[in-house]
């Protein structure tokens, strides 16, 4: 692959991680039955994929388009009780991931054709080390919370709320961040803290012990490889 092909690439993932996570409020994914509401999204998709890609109107368009079809299909076609699953997040993401590398296909050139086209060497590193960050973080809950979907009725720990979904972004950030600066022994430390901390919540109930256990290993788990692949990604420019 070349190296604007690349580019194309990661602009575009980006655009899509952006749009996706970062842009995208629990208020619009909750109201995304509304046609109104999906087009939003489709035209952030397409704002920020214009944006990264430097200008290139059409292959920004052919994305917007794509991504607005495939999440209509899990907004109508997913049974609302099935939507906040692992399966359907998972497949969304590998469904979205796949019209990036098919664009990329078509329009290899898309980010040379743009105002960024000079600057692509330097701008590959830092594009990689975003789209690992919000891979790890933000694109980490709604796949551990799918997965843990089936067991939060039963043995959802009391607590303030959101307070698991903050404490799960802080430790995959974290995670992701020493193992981009070389220090994941500093991991240990961090489930060291967890466990701690935990102690007094986990040892009173066997279910809230093992939702924990399983919760926290998904969301390290997550965090590592998001973090091992973009650094691997990264030395190799």
């Amino acid at each position: 692959m070349t190296e604007q092909a690349i580019a194309t690439a990661l602009a575009c993932l980006i655009a899509h991680l952006l749009a996706d996570f970062v842009f995208q409020t629990n208020a619009m994914v909750a109201a995304k039955r509304k046609p109104g509401v999906l087009l939003l999204h489709g035209a952030i998709v397409f704002g920020l994929t214009t944006l990264a890609l430097g200008g290139s109107l059409i292959p920004a368009a052919l994305l917007a388009l794509a991504h607005i079809a495939i999440d209509a299909l899990k907004t109508y076609a997913v049974p609302e009780r099935q939507r906040d699953r692992l399966w359907p997040y998972l497949s969304d993401q590998i469904a979205h991931l796949i019209t990036i590398v098919a664009l990329v296909h078509y329009a290899p050139d898309a980010f040379a054709s743009g105002i960024w086209a000079d600057h692509s060497s330097a701008l590959i590193p830092p594009a990689l080390f975003i789209a690992g960050l919000v891979t790890a973080t933000l694109a980490g809950g709604p796949a551990v919370g799918g997965l843990m979907l089936t067991h939060k009725a039963q043995a959802q720990p009391d607590g303030l709320e959101n307070a698991g979904r903050m404490i799960g972004l802080l430790e995959r950030a974290l995670i992701f961040l020493m193992v981009m600066i070389g220090e994941p022994a500093g991991i240990g430390f961090l489930i060291a803290a967890k466990s701690i901390l935990r102690f007094d919540t986990v040892k009173k109930n066997q279910k809230i012990s093992e939702y924990v256990i399983i919760g926290t290993l998904a969301s390290f788990g997550w965090a590592l490889i998001a973090a091992f692949v973009t650094k691997a990604a990264m030395n190799s420019f």
